[in-house]
């Protein structure tokens, strides 16, 4: 075995029955191809119990049987692994000028991708787009497999915080107009599926725990730059969410430099902001094309505003790494791959922290997914892990 699955088994009926099942499900995917017995030993369920939910597993189409292999003069065993095919998610990005969805697999692979512009302040004429964008997907995926647009498992949802603030905001950064709006209840009565949001961040903290830099990892915070910027928090192996979807919301944060108590770390270090330093108009779709030449470039108002982007968000890393006492902090999201690489650089030397000690299996700072699609995608993984992936929650339910 790769690596060892630190969710513990359950021991209480059906919530144990109902957990142990999602342990099997992340040890397969974790460590790929793997036998029964290698199965009992990483989970610490007995065989058994092994034997039993393997083929529950099997007969229900999430995992197949491969030809048995011969090792050495022992017996013969049979690895076993996920089917891609054994169940599909959809995830939606709502972001201030457009929609992206995505349709994945089981493992977390996109098998197709649609997007389409919005306006942030009409979540009515929104919704018909996202509407139009769901269906184009499941037609999708009932071309590739007729029967397989019975086993889609949810519709996540992304979109940028924080949540559940009923005042009038002015600031031109927020979608006022979509918090507001029963997004969940409208989605779900239109498409039949089982829906959650969550902000932008924990949704790319999810691709990256599923197939990304997180992987195998129980306390990691990943750092999103978007449009805005916030954190995504995996704790103690779980998304934390906070109260009311709002936990990681670092963008909120005051930045040192605010003279007038006004300047918050969104502000100062996020895509918004960049645009408005450079003059640029958010909506030009090929806006990341001109940010990447302008690097190239070695542009002067660029490198400026990077400059103070770093400075700021390595107080935030320090921080960060203080109150969370992470494995590592990842530094993702929608923005250019060449930009987010400078930024970083602009944040070594790292400040002191708790997290500066010897012996390191994983650097304190590093890159991980930074794609125009990965929140879209860590939306539609997020169906799948909320129905397959250990929770300590399924452990109540019975």
């Amino acid at each position: 075995m790769k690596q060892q699955i630190r969710a513990t088994p359950g021991t209480n009926q059906d919530g144990a029955s109902a957990h142990n099942r999602r342990v099997i499900i992340d040890a397969l995917r974790s460590n790929g191809p793997v036998s029964r017995a290698d199965l009992a030993r990483a989970t610490s369920l007995t065989k058994q119990t092994v034997s039993n939910i393997v083929e529950h597993l099997t007969n229900e189409g999430f995992i197949e049987a491969l030809p048995a292999v011969k090792q050495g003069r022992g017996q013969p065993f049979t690895p076993y692994r996920l089917i891609a095919n054994g169940a599909f998610a959809i995830g939606l990005q709502i972001d201030r000028f457009l929609a992206r969805a995505v349709l994945v697999d089981f493992l977390g692979k996109p098998l197709a991708q649609v997007e389409a512009p919005v306006l942030s302040e009409d979540p009515e004429g929104g919704v018909e787009v996202i509407s139009r964008l769901i269906a184009d997907l499941r037609t999708d995926l009932a071309r590739r497999n007729g029967t397989s647009k019975n086993r889609i498992v949810g519709l996540g949802v992304a979109m940028p915080g924080p949540f559940g603030r009923q005042e009038e905001n002015e600031d031109r950064w927020v979608m006022s107009a979509w918090q507001r709006y029963p997004l969940r209840q409208v989605l779900t009565d239109r498409t039949g599926l089982e829906v959650e949001i969550q902000n932008d961040a924990s949704a790319a903290a999810i691709a990256e725990r599923m197939i990304g830099a997180a992987g195998g990892l129980d306390n990691v915070v990943c750092l999103f730059l978007g449009y805005g910027i916030g954190t995504g928090l995996i704790l103690n192996g779980e998304v934390f969410r906070g109260a009311r979807g709002n936990a990681g919301e670092i963008g909120m944060i005051l930045t040192p430099s605010s003279r007038d108590g006004t300047t918050t770390l969104e502000h100062a270090a996020s895509l918004a902001s960049l645009y408005n330093h450079l003059g640029m108009d958010p909506s030009m779709p090929d806006l990341y094309a001109q940010i990447e030449a302008l690097i190239l470039a070695k542009d002067e108002r660029l490198l400026q505003w990077v400059d103070r982007a770093g400075a700021v968000l390595r107080r935030s890393i320090q921080i960060i790494e203080n109150l969370f006492d992470p494995d590592t902090i990842i530094m993702c999201g929608g923005a250019p791959e060449a930009l987010v690489s400078e930024i970083v650089d602009r944040m070594h030397p790292l400040l002191p922290s708790i997290a500066q000690r010897h012996g390191r299996a994983v650097p304190r700072l590093q890159m991980g997914i930074t794609d125009p699609w990965s929140v879209a995608q860590g939306a539609a993984v997020e169906p799948i892990s909320r129905t397959f992936d250990p929770r300590y929650s399924a452990l109540l339910k019975t």
